[in-house]
């Protein structure tokens, strides 16, 4: 993995989402995240807007991530948000908005390295269409969680694994290890 052309996808990790379920995935972000600073790589993200009318509302009557304090960065991530590459604020599951996907493209990031909250939602989205738009998608498995529980997480890297493949399925110990032995995180 190059610093330069892979960006770490930190997906909807906000109060809303941290539950006892979900909780546990946080330190392993947080360690995603430094040691992707580290590398001086891209870190970029995300925040789900669930604005009424949508099709969370109407269709599953689903109301919640509309509060500031729900849709406020996780604790532990809001000391990191002013040296991100980019904050995308989504109306979707997925990264790929006008916004997203324009950022992605110009930026020139042929891997992405995904991570966040909820496995079964945001992140499977973003990877499957990273997938389509012809970027390499890597969930990092034990920095994904979902607050449904973990059966929805493990049916999520089940469907993953069938989808864009086992080898994109990585641990944050594997991923940070790519990403500091990259000839530039050497220089």
């Amino acid at each position: 993995m190059e610093p330069r052309s892979t960006a770490l996808l930190v997906i909807d990790v906000q109060q809303g989402f941290v539950n006892r379920h979900s909780r546990g995935a946080l330190p392993a972000i947080v360690q995603l995240v430094e040691g992707w600073r580290a590398a001086g790589a891209p870190v970029v993200f995300t925040r789900f807007h669930n604005t009424p009318g949508s099709p969370y509302e109407t269709i599953t009557r689903w109301t919640r991530l509309r509060s500031p304090e729900e849709q406020a960065l996780a604790a532990e991530l809001a000391p990191f948000a002013d040296a991100t590459a980019a904050l995308i604020d989504k109306d979707q599951a997925s990264v790929f908005t006008p916004e997203g996907a324009q950022l992605i493209r110009e930026s020139g990031w042929t891997d992405l390295v995904i991570c966040g909250i909820d496995t079964d939602a945001c992140v499977y989205d973003s990877a499957r269409d990273a997938y389509h738009h012809g970027v390499r998608p890597w969930i990092v498995t034990d920095a994904c969680a979902s607050s449904g529980g973990p059966q929805y997480h493990d049916a999520a890297l089940l469907m993953a694994a069938r989808n864009i493949g086992t080898d994109h399925l990585v641990t944050s110990d594997v991923v940070l290890s790519r990403i500091h032995e990259a000839p530039e995180a050497q220089a």
